[in-house]
């Protein structure tokens, strides 16, 4: 059985949760309504950097937010599913989509919505702060918590995997 850094290299894609992930978990509202999330700009930069590297990058979250949604856009994900009221319905939407096998994807997730995804995923990875049920079931317990560098973490340790972390574009966004 190969251990969790031998199926990096075997990843192609990688699923997060928003909210307690690309975030700490914190909401602040704004006057009008919306929801106001804050992300790590660190996170942000890896993210472009591994849809630049070829890595399919996906968005499944039951938060949703004008905000959440541009912020994705200009990092340039393509396959972004917010207010998903049942993620594993998305989850394998995006596997018969993209024609993946759940062996080549890692779903990083933070709280009991996530549950059933993670043990459906080739990898399930979590942030330090993460719900104990779901600490329980992932292959990886990152030493960040969410919004403070979880998303950089897993994205690196991949690129890295793949031969493709401080190549020469590295350096350009």
């Amino acid at each position: 059985m190969k251990n969790y850094r031998e199926k990096l290299k075997e990843i192609n894609t990688i699923i997060f949760d928003y909210d307690g992930v690309m975030t700490d978990g914190s909401v602040l509202v704004l006057p009008d309504g919306e929801p106001l999330r804050r992300t790590n700009v660190k996170d942000g930069y890896a993210l472009q950097l591994a849809v630049k590297k070829g890595l399919r990058i996906a968005v499944i979250s039951g938060g949703w937010g004008k905000n959440m949604q541009k912020r994705l856009e200009m990092l340039k994900l393509e396959d972004i599913h917010l207010g998903v009221k049942n993620k594993i319905d998305v989850f394998n939407a995006l596997l018969d989509k993209h024609g993946l096998s759940s062996e080549t994807v890692i779903y990083v997730g933070d709280d009991i919505p996530d549950y059933q995804v993670m043990l459906q995923a080739g990898l399930a990875v979590c942030p330090s702060d993460a719900a104990e049920e779901i600490k329980s079931i992932s292959h990886y317990i990152s030493h960040c918590e969410g919004g403070k560098g979880v998303v950089r973490d897993i994205i690196e340790q991949v690129l890295k995997a793949h031969n493709l972390w401080m190549n020469d574009d590295a350096y350009h966004w």
